[in-house]
């Protein structure tokens, strides 16, 4: 693959291989065929996990211990050609190993047999409708022949002798390949059109469940974005068992970084038409958007600017001349934006005029690649499938009962243009949305379609809808040496699932030599590996010995059947293993201690042979040597500790290095250092615009103004900064920042940003992160700045005190870095501290069984001043 993957796809990979790995099985077996679905939100990279799985089902892959399916053959089916060749794109650019010529699209010369292994097949729709020529086969005297098919089929008379149904089916029937039919927005294309009488099964129920002799497809895998529309799809499907669905979990994709974190609402206070006031608003928020995006370029030293567009949304039935008005508002309010920057989506797939303005037509998956595009012009929610992460600002003028639309449309904007969080930017991780012609009514719906992902029973927990924000940059009254405080506190991170040790100092070595910062880091972690398997050697020379021994020979028994006397007779016996068997254990070692270790120490091996030692000789007894280092648990227990003592060490040698370069290859180490198991601790980054809301409502629905707060690290251009704490975080605010000493506070985000500062904690065998509310800030006498963790902290939640053990455990290595660390909670209407810069209170955190006990107890609370 050309990308790593987040955590849960990867974890999604495996749970798909898994299931293929079953259904291939008891497919060739015993004839069964079975189906289940991959469910992920928008923008999880559902193409990325796909081309994962291709990769290891044609492939092999000894992280997933996944084996090559020699016959497997894929169809990836959906009901838009536009769809299947974006799908197509994708895979290609996620995959280092799917040639082209390896993604096939059927068009209608297409003609064989039977499909060939190894490949994926692209098929939509209107391929099988009655009138292709795929599905009628070689018959020119058929009306229903289009003119230019006809024309090709003169020019080519041989071009096909059966249909592409008889192809499925020979490819169902030959008992060496393995057919398995991926359905793109699984749940599109199921539902039977009744309205003309016709009750024939649609084509992805004929080719689930099979249609005029043909069987059904084995094999089915659904990807969908909503799992109860591809159950719901499924009941109908006869003969086939369901495995358990594979669900990401849309809070992790939030986390990812791969969507956007804000989505901003921009509607009027009041009634009114501010249908041109808030146009030029989002012409200007387009601009600004445009101008921090070439800044950003500027400072990360690229040469590719993100060019960020607007989606003008107008009616299904539209006024030209008013969207004629509308563009020229754009334009007099940006003069410098190109006039030929206007396209449109419309279903009339046509050039359009809009008073003066011309608007040629684009499809919708083409548009994120053609940056010229500056202003699309779009009706409804555009095509399932489609998405912008250029498209960062839209005025829409549907009418406020439009709320469907809007969601809809807003879901194809939420990714990254970078695949990646800007690291303490919101105005880069966000998007815009403003609306003429709702009301904050109105807007309630959409905001909570948006904070959920589609999903009703589960908020994201890093999205934030805003209405009306404001943005927040560094206060310039807060001394530098606050922020080089801030930035030195050191910040905890989730470890990645699946990491093995070897092939996270491989992955380092690889970066830290394409960065200049050492040259060929590969050769000299695999050389330092080589020695530690040599001492391996010696430590465990009894163990390794015994295990080459068995690897050598097998073990067998003859048995010796006398009719006669109507007996048996076992007799054992062994023979010395051939090349293929020590082969086969050598590849299963190989999968233990990395593919390219146990290649190049086997080469160290035999080059250490005697001189007058046949090469082949010598590379097949280094083959046995190590695949019995790979048999021998203790071996590889200490392989894998001292390579992430390397990958540790090296970490914090280019600590230094690694923070010069730009924001992108900085994110590349910020994820090797969490692929350890006991991770390293992540550098806080420098926010740099924040985007706050400024209103809230009260119990009544009536809006009111949030309070301000001075002495903020980030702040308006009045200085302040607006939030919305609940009665008990603000008392304890303003009780520390009306403290003499305070120059400055943090709202610590309570988001997974780069910004954010995390503490772990294991809390029903998992390990999550606490981010503590509020950091302090205070110049002493001497003149230095120390910091305060203040975290208002309720005991009542049931992850309350593995929040505190985990806190606990962070003060006492990093307590040095901090002047206090408390942790406030309120008991019977009285305020206490925990304070964790104290050895005994530490270990009766450590110890205690109850949250409320540790604030119950005098001798270790102490009370907070009112």
């Amino acid at each position: 693959m050309k990308f790593t993957l987040k955590d849960y796809q990867d974890d999604a990979v495996k749970k798909v291989l898994d299931n293929l790995k079953k259904t291939q099985k008891r497919w060739h077996e015993d004839g069964d065929k079975h189906a289940f679905s991959l469910t992920a939100t928008t923008g999880a990279g559902k193409t990325i996990m796909a081309a994962a799985v291709f990769e290891a089902l044609f492939f092999g892959d000894d992280d997933y211990d996944f084996e090559p399916d020699p016959g497997a053959v894929v169809i990836w089916f959906s009901d838009d050609p536009s769809l299947n060749q974006q799908s197509r794109v994708r895979l290609k650019e996620a995959s280092d190993k799917l040639n082209i010529s390896d993604l096939v699209t059927i068009g209608n010369t297409f003609s064989r047999e039977r499909f060939d292994p190894g490949k994926v097949y692209f098929l939509n729709t209107q391929k099988l409708s009655k009138n292709s020529i795929l599905v009628r086969g070689h018959n020119e005297d058929d009306p229903a022949v289009e003119s230019d098919d006809l024309q090709m089929r003169l020019f080519m008379p041989d071009l096909r002798s059966q249909t592409i149904w008889d192809t499925i089916q020979n490819t169902i029937e030959d008992p060496d390949l393995t057919l398995y039919l991926v359905l793109d927005e699984a749940h599109r294309g199921m539902k039977e059109d009744r309205s003309n009488g016709d009750n024939k099964p649609t084509i992805v129920k004929q080719l689930i469940n099979g249609t005029g002799g043909v069987p059904g497809i084995p094999i089915v895998w659904g990807i969908s974005a909503t799992v109860e529309r591809f159950n719901e799809a499924i009941k109908g499907m006869e003969g086939r068992a369901t495995l358990p669905n594979v669900v990401v979990n849309t809070k992790l994709v939030q986390e990812s970084g791969l969507l956007k974190d804000t989505i901003n609402l921009d509607v009027p206070d009041e009634a009114g038409d501010f249908s041109t006031v808030l146009l030029r608003r989002g012409t200007g928020k387009l601009r600004e958007i445009s101008k921090a995006w070439e800044e950003y370029a500027k400072q990360q030293g690229k040469a590719k600017t993100i060019l960020p567009l607007m989606v003008l949304q107008v009616p299904n039935s539209p006024n030209h001349n008013e969207i004629g008005n509308w563009l020229q508002t754009i334009f007099e309010t940006w003069p410098d934006l190109p006039r030929d920057s206007v396209y449109n989506v419309f279903g009339e797939h046509k050039t359009e005029t809009f008073g003066g303005y011309i608007a040629p037509y684009i499809a919708p998956e083409r548009v994120q690649e053609s940056d010229w595009v500056r202003i699309l012009v779009a009706k409804d929610a555009i095509s399932t499938g489609w998405d912008c992460p250029r498209a960062e600002v839209m005025v829409s003028f549907r009418a406020a009962s439009d709320k469907t639309h809007i969601t809809q449309l807003l879901g194809r904007m939420v990714r990254t243009p970078l695949a990646r969080r800007i690291p303490g930017n919101e105005r880069l991780n966000s998007v815009d949305c403003l609306l003429p012609y709702f009301n904050k009514t109105s807007v309630e719906a959409v905001v909570a379609a948006l904070m959920t992902g589609g999903e009703p029973s589960e908020d994201l927990p890093d999205r934030r809808v805003l209405i009306n924000p404001r943005e927040m940059k560094p206060n310039p009254t807060i001394p530098t040496e606050v922020w080089d405080k801030l930035l030195s506190l050191p910040s905890q991170a989730l470890p990645k699932k699946q990491s093995r040790p070897v092939k996270r100092l491989t992955i380092l070595a690889h970066e830290l030599a394409a960065d200049g910062l050492l040259a060929d880091a590969g050769k000299i972690a695999h050389a330092k590996l080589h020695k530690v398997l040599d001492a391996a050697q010696v430590a465990y020379d009894d163990e390794i010995r015994e295990t080459q021994d068995a690897i050598l020979t097998v073990e067998g028994k003859t048995v010796k059947a006398d009719i006669k006397k109507k007996a048996m007779t076992f007799n054992d016996f062994i023979e010395e293993a051939d090349y293929a068997v020590i082969e086969d254990v050598y590849k299963r070692a190989c999968r233990i201690i990395s593919p390219d270790l146990a290649k190049t120490y086997s080469e160290h091996l035999a080059s250490q042979a005697p001189e007058d030692k046949d090469p082949e000789e010598a590379l097949i007894e280094s083959h046995t040597i190590v695949a019995a280092i790979g048999l021998v648990p203790e071996v590889k227990g200490y392989l894998e500790s001292e390579a992430e003592k390397l990958a540790n060490q090296w970490l914090t040698d280019y600590r230094v290095a690694i923070k010069s370069l730009n924001d992108e290859r900085q994110e590349v180490y910020r994820q090797i250092r969490e692929m350890s198991t006991d991770p390293l601790d992540v550098n806080l980054a420098k926010p740099k615009t924040w985007l706050q809301p400024t209103t809230a409502r009260n119990p009544d629905g009536i809006g009111v103004d949030l309070p301000l707060y001075e002495k903020h690290l980030l702040c308006d251009k009045e200085g302040l900064f607006p939030e919305n704490f609940n009665p008990w975080e603000e008392k304890v605010l303003l009780r520390e920042i009306n403290r003499d000493e305070i120059i400055a506070w943090y709202r610590n985000p309570a988001r997974a940003s780069q910004d954010s500062l995390g503490v772990t904690y294991e809390f029903s065998e998992e390990t999550k992160i606490v981010r503590p509310d509020f950091v302090f800030f205070t110049r002493l006498a001497d003149g230095s700045y120390v910091a305060d963790i203040v975290d208002p902290h309720s005991y009542h939640l049931a992850d309350a005190l593995p929040k505190l053990k985990g806190l606990a455990r962070y003060a006492e290595v990093n307590g040095s870095q901090y002047r206090r660390i408390d942790v406030v909670s309120e008991l019977n209407g009285k305020y206490k501290i925990l304070d964790l810069q104290e050895k005994e209170t530490r270990k009766a955190v450590l110890t205690a069984s109850s949250a409320k006990s540790l604030y119950e107890d005098n001798n270790i609370a102490l009370n907070y001043p009112s």
